[in-house]
């Protein structure tokens, strides 16, 4: 059995993604590593970054986005494919820039990949979710943030990143354009792991955390539109009050360690319950969700109702 992981990225140090974390994390049970490396600005080294791991496993796929041809948020997609195209394993690893596996997880996800090696009718296996938010302390359980997702696919060529790279679908007949394509576009069979993605996509300090999101915006939409929404926007991201938000006590990924000890943000945050009355309301703060949540939490064991699904659960 082989195992590929592979994922995206471009500016990434300039953004304060744990890419090299992220890397790190699953390559001891993959034997290769594909990244699909966007040319990025003049001032970015993320390629330094990626060969400062000093992995032989890893190769670099030389890529320029084009965001015309891939609108909203679709060029996303168009790169995961291309890092996925490239790699040669049974199973293929897909985890993002801002995704982190913990070490007592490996061994699980490696067993249940030998497991289902021969059981064609897996396609894939379906994840869980830790979603950090503004710093390392504290996570989002709320109604409408994402508990599972696809995170290891066969290599079959006629399975594809789908939207903007949220998760995969088999696609005939695919254009190689159309990610978003709802025309013969079926989701996949999978199997659950018993193993969670780290998300850190909303840690980092606030000025990063808005530089982030006027990027990500600039994937979705045109300049003048990005340029417009954030023109009267402060430099650095609210991340709004804290206290309501529950506490991580488990511990993080060891290859976090270093990157954790960066945090230096803290005394621009907000750990009491008052929020800014100028500043709109986050999802989880709005009260619609609020109650959701309480009774997801209290009287559905914490699965959500009507969660996100893009996939066919066939094994638990």
């Amino acid at each position: 059995m082989k195992i590929s992981g592979f994922t995206f990225t471009r500016n990434v140090s300039k953004l304060y993604y744990p890419i090299c974390e992220s890397i790190q994390s699953i390559l001891p049970i993959v034997d290769e590593f594909v990244v699909a490396l966007g040319k990025g600005d003049e001032d970015d080294n993320t390629r330094e970054l990626l060969e400062s791991i000093n992995s032989p496993k890893i190769k670099i796929i030389e890529t320029e986005w084009d965001l015309k041809a891939f609108p909203h948020g679709t060029e996303y997609a168009h790169q995961t494919d291309i890092a996925k195209s490239h790699c040669s394993g049974d199973w293929l690893f897909y985890i993002q820039a801002d995704e982190v596996v913990h070490e007592d997880d490996l061994p699980k996800i490696k067993s249940r990949c030998e497991e289902l090696l021969h059981n064609e009718k897996v396609e894939g296996l379906l994840f869980k979710y830790r979603h950090f938010f503004a710093d390392y302390d504290h996570y989002i359980n709320h109604h409408g943030w994402y508990q599972n997702e696809v995170r290891i696919v066969r290599n079959l060529p006629n399975i594809h990143s789908f939207g903007d790279a949220q998760s995969f679908k088999r696609i005939e007949n695919f254009d190689g354009k159309n990610y978003r394509t709802k025309e013969e576009a079926y989701a996949l069979n999978v199997a659950a792991v018993d193993a969670y993605i780290f998300h850190y996509g909303w840690v980092r300090p606030p000025e990063y955390m808005q530089s982030k999101k006027k990027a990500m915006d600039s994937a979705y939409k045109d300049k003048q539109t990005v340029d417009a929404i954030y023109e009267n926007q402060e430099a650095s991201f609210d991340y709004g009050p804290l206290k309501h938000l529950p506490l991580f006590k488990g511990t993080h990924p060891k290859v976090m360690k270093e990157k954790m000890k960066d945090f230096s943000w803290g005394h621009q945050l907000n750990y009491t319950t008052m929020k800014r009355p100028d500043r709109p309301k986050f999802k989880h703060e709005k009260l619609k969700y609020r109650i959701i949540s309480f009774l997801e939490r209290n009287l559905n064991g914490g699965k959500h109702y009507f969660g996100f699904k893009n996939w066919k659960l066939i094994l638990k």
